[in-house]
């Protein structure tokens, strides 16, 4: 069938319409294209199509510095121009907000600020993975994930990895695929951690507790990559569907990676969540500070905290910071980071769920950085059972954002007074999302 690509959805696709009006799910073109696509799936209210020849490129349409565009999972919306993805994402946003949350149009356009955004439209990333496959032939590799989630891609970089270590990604796959040809590694991803501004390049093997050649592996990647500031080695156990982390061992170097954001220079093990964009993390920092505008006789709750990117900055200015964070290294990191920043007597770390660990203290201001689930609903009945005078959420997935949104909404206790976009992801859909909300 010929289509005309509308709008780009909150996913890799773009949304046409049949000539009877039927929604198409459109897969390798960008909005404004006219293409020749064929049906891949036919369903009652909506088919996906994949796009056979653009018979007329949108003007929106650009040309990607990356010969696996469309083929490899990365970066789906590379072919699009960088204000057409700014456009589309704010778009999602507000469509989002009104379909999910309620909001009525009016109450969307008084919401929703335009998105903000760091310069680097690639390059910017600050980690990568390459995942392992071992081909009919016994051949092993490691590569990236496809479009198709069954394909592992083999590249020798990656565009939108950090540009100070451009050989890192090839030196990696060639170490370990000449190690895996030889012994079976049991690997099941690497990442690769890369600091512009530290200077600190971590590679990390996860792989199943047992045996494991480490002085061979080390001395192997020494050679290959010879900038990495630490190898280490992240095991894992249980299920493959549910695995944990038995413990991480340095295989050279420093063991973990450290990274500079706004004023703080933060230390992170590996298993540990840092935002993959630190330029527009920063961002986020100063969305979160500005809505929030901590006082110095003031207590802030940062719950899902993580390694501390908003306790630390929020400490500085308040009086007291209760932080909150379940997943043990990060909340080990954190504590070495509270340590590093020599805020021990102003943060008080508490492992645990955010639910059954919410704080006791009556808090002054309160910031939210949920996974992408977003708010258990007694989260957010806790929250609106504090005596804060604002609430800062961040957020990185729009529908869980909006759902809670109307929770809040509904409570009656507090009330979204802005919601910025933030594009910590060009050349995907993603966005990160910082909302205020005040006392109603």
């Amino acid at each position: 069938m010929q289509l005309k690509i509308e709008s780009m959805m909150y996913g890799p696709d773009g949304l046409a319409h049949t000539d009877d009006g039927k929604a198409v799910f459109v897969s390798g073109g960008v909005a404004g294209d006219v293409v020749e696509a064929h049906v891949v799936e036919d369903g009652k209210s909506f088919s996906r199509a994949q796009v056979d020849q653009v018979l007329e490129p949108s003007p929106d349409r650009v040309e990607a510095p990356c010969p696996f565009i469309g083929i490899c999972g990365g970066c789906p919306w590379a072919a699009l121009s960088r204000s057409a993805q700014l456009a589309a994402k704010e778009e999602n946003l507000k469509g989002t907000l009104a379909r999910i949350g309620k909001f009525s149009p009016e109450e969307v356009a008084e919401l929703v600020r335009p998105i903000r955004f760091a310069k680097d439209a690639w390059g910017y990333r600050n980690k990568v993975e390459l995942a392992p496959v071992r081909e009919r032939n016994g051949k092993f590799h490691l590569g990236m994930h496809g479009r198709d989630a069954s394909q592992i891609i083999r590249v020798d970089s990656c565009p939108l990895f950090e540009k100070k270590f451009p050989r890192a990604v090839k030196g990696v796959a060639g170490a370990l695929g000449y190690l895996g040809n030889s012994r079976d590694l049991e690997l099941e991803r690497v990442g690769l951690r890369a600091s512009r501004r530290t200077g600190a390049l971590e590679l990390a093997l996860w792989t199943p507790t047992g045996g494991f050649p480490r002085a061979q592996v080390a001395r192997v990647l020494a050679d290959a990559v010879p900038g990495a500031t630490s190898v280490v080695r992240v095991m894992t156990k249980g299920e493959r569907a549910a695995r944990k982390i038995a413990g991480v061992e340095a295989l050279a170097g420093e063991g973990s990676w450290s990274e500079k954001i706004g004023a703080e220079t933060m230390r992170l093990s590996a298993p540990s969540f840092f935002q993959v964009n630190t330029k527009a993390a920063e961002l986020l920092v100063e969305l979160v500070m500005d809505a929030l505008d901590p006082r110095d006789d003031e207590v802030a709750i940062d719950l899902y905290c993580g390694a501390g990117t908003f306790t630390l900055p929020l400490a500085r200015r308040a009086a007291y910071v209760a932080a909150v964070e379940a997943y043990g290294p990060a909340v080990r990191d954190l504590r070495r980071n509270v340590e590093i920043a020599r805020l021990e007597d102003a943060v008080d770390v508490i492992g645990g769920d955010a639910v059954r660990e919410f704080p006791d203290e009556e808090a002054d201001v309160l910031v939210v950085d949920p996974p992408r689930a977003g708010l258990a609903p007694e989260a957010v009945d806790l929250i609106s059972g504090t005596a804060a005078r604002d609430v800062a959420y961040v957020s990185c997935d729009p529908a869980t954002l909006a759902r809670d949104l109307r929770r809040f909404a509904d409570a009656g206790v507090f009330r979204p007074v802005s919601a910025t976009p933030v594009d910590l992801f060009p050349q995907t859909f993603h966005c990160e999302t910082v909302v205020h909300l005040t006392r109603a």
